[in-house]
């Protein structure tokens, strides 16, 4: 995962962690970031940035065929979904070490 090897701030809490670490800690205890939707035929997974409210949304090809699979495959839609959160994270919100903000 890009990032390893410096600590990245949960957006939701005080955890701190490497983003391997952040990503299993997001899955645990902050799911419910996650939204997964079908409506119209399409299935689909969004999650939102609480620091800066940007939005991630993806089509879930094989939810369109199949009514159960977001149920069915909830743990691994979130995971995929915080995963995303978390490239987020470090691309747009992290500074890097020995960085002050406003440099």
């Amino acid at each position: 995962m890009p990032g390893d090897g410096h600590t990245v701030s949960c957006p939701f809490c005080e955890f701190e962690a490497g983003p391997r670490a952040l990503h299993a800690h997001l899955g645990e205890r902050h799911r419910e970031a996650v939204v997964a939707t079908a409506d119209d035929g399409n299935a689909r997974y969004e999650v939102t940035c609480p620091r800066c409210g940007e939005r991630y949304r993806h089509a879930v090809r094989k939810g369109r065929r199949d009514p159960a699979f977001l149920t069915e495959f909830e743990r691994e839609i979130q995971l995929v979904a915080l995963d995303m959160l978390v490239n987020h994270l470090l691309a747009e919100h992290e500074q890097p070490a020995g960085q002050q903000t406003g440099e």
